[in-house]
């Protein structure tokens, strides 16, 4: 089976056949699911940042003319294009939109190391760039952006949010001395045009890989429409998210937590609202909650715990929380854990796993340090195994080898990366060490050694 973007390992046929039968990819893209969305869900509110409201409707409407935009400025189906936005709803806008033209967005946190984006460029081969036109201190980063032009001459379209506070040399609409053009991210925009005939199976965007395995080179896991649907639409079944949510994303956006563990794109799914928290602090976070009565929040573990020792002298109210998600980044301390019940009045559960899959969600009923935790889907296939590949008993600490419908088979242009964690049959080795129970949930117990820690 040829891959629909090269560099990338597709899915075996017979393994495409059994997703297709069970009902896991139904062959739409997700940009396309938005057009569903608006007409089923369109005065509803989809999100919130702030002061600011967009409804399905408009949220629809805006991705249209800002695909239009984009393609008016060069961009063509299957180009990459990087993007490194905050949480503001310019980021679901623009994904989607370039998603809607057929390019492929490339997803970069804002904080990553300094020689990331470079690279990031080059591996990639982006015509495009789409940014904030200067750090969060006010110093201008399209200077960063020109020298990378100058270096790679494919990169010519360059897309910014507003600078506040100090001029770019390269605001407004202007071109470069390499000749790469310059324009303010709100001036894409164009009548919108009859949709593109796009795959399903075609890669929709590509994550920035668990930071432990990157190393100085990118790492990206290309996502395709189809799998990523099933995954946003799963997790959302799987914390019983409905229209009458609200979920508070304090956690990077292009993370895997926050864009589809439902996240952002499963919240949509169900016609619920999504709050975008860009400071991920008590300040912003606990005001929001209380404002926009918040039933999911989705929050990194140190956050978490800065939510806690705030709350007393807060005036928040968190009666409408339901449920607190947290994974990636720092491990959850059992101090911690154990304040979020009786403090926050709702469950608190762990998600484990990263852009690459599988996905582990511990019960929110019992303890997430020492619960178990289920397999997002029924077709998670996983061996537990040592330190010489053979399969342990249950009960047995070892690697997590996994495959299924929303785990790829391969990283993005890295045969030696997928040499090294993904065997000749599809199972992706995850670096998690777990014990498997006779049910079938795992327990954590650490990362293998070399594997790091940082996941999802």
């Amino acid at each position: 089976m040829a891959s629909v973007l090269e560099g990338c390992t597709p899915w075996p046929r017979e393994f495409v056949d059994r997703y297709w039968a069970a009902g896991h990819w139904r062959g739409n893209t997700l940009d396309n699911l938005l057009r569903g969305w608006a007409l089923q869900y369109g005065p509803r509110t989809a999100l919130v940042h702030g002061d600011t409201r967009i409804t399905y409707a408009h949220l629809n409407r805006r991705v249209d003319r800002r695909a239009a935009g984009f393609r008016l400025r060069g961009i063509r189906p299957g180009m990459r294009v990087v993007v490194q936005l905050p949480n503001v709803p310019e980021f679901v806008v623009t994904v989607f939109a370039l998603m809607r033209a057929g390019a492929v967005p490339v997803l970069c946190p804002l904080a990553q190391p300094a020689d990331a984006l470079p690279e990031t460029v080059r591996v990639t081969q982006a015509v495009g760039y789409v940014g904030p036109a200067a750090h969060a201190d006010g110093e201008d980063r399209t200077a960063e952006i020109a020298d990378i032009a100058a270096r790679w001459p494919f990169l010519r379209r360059v897309f910014t949010l507003p600078a506040t506070g100090g001029a770019s040399p390269y605001g407004g609409l202007t071109t470069d001395p390499a000749g790469c053009q310059y324009s303010e991210l709100s001036t894409v925009d164009a009548a919108p045009e009859p949709a593109l005939v796009q795959g399903s199976d075609q890669v929709a965007f590509l994550m920035a890989a668990d930071g432990a395995v990157t190393g100085p080179r990118p790492l990206l896991v290309p996502r395709t429409h189809d799998d990523y649907a099933y995954q946003a639409r799963a997790a959302a079944a799987a914390v019983s998210l409905t229209a009458d949510d609200v979920h508070l994303v304090a956690l990077p956006a292009e993370s895997a937590l926050a864009l589809g563990c439902p996240g952002i794109i499963g919240t949509l799914s169900v016609g619920g609202t999504v709050v975008l928290a860009e400071d991920p602090g008590p300040d912003t976070c606990l005001t929001a909650l209380t404002r926009e009565r918040v039933t999911v929040a989705s929050v990194a573990p140190g956050a978490l715990r800065r939510w806690l020792d705030a709350l007393p002298g807060s005036g928040a109210d968190t009666r409408s929380l339901r449920l607190v998600q947290t994974g990636g980044g720092e491990p959850l301390d059992r101090a911690t854990a154990g304040r979020v019940g009786a403090e926050l009045g709702c469950p608190l559960q762990e998600v484990h796993g990263g852009p690459e899959g599988p996905l582990v969600l511990t019960h929110p009923s019992g303890d997430p340090l020492t619960a178990r935790g289920r397999l997002l889907s029924p077709d998670d296939e996983v061996r537990v195994v040592d330190a010489n590949g053979a399969d342990v008993p249950d009960g047995t600490r070892g690697a997590l080898l996994a495959r299924g419908p929303y785990t790829p088979r391969g990283y993005y242009r890295a045969p030696d990366h997928d040499r090294r964690r993904f065997t000749p049959d599809g199972w992706f080795r995850t670096g998690d060490l777990v014990r498997r129970a006779p049910d079938g949930s795992l327990e954590r117990a650490g990362r293998a050694e070399g594997a790091g820690a940082a996941r999802a």
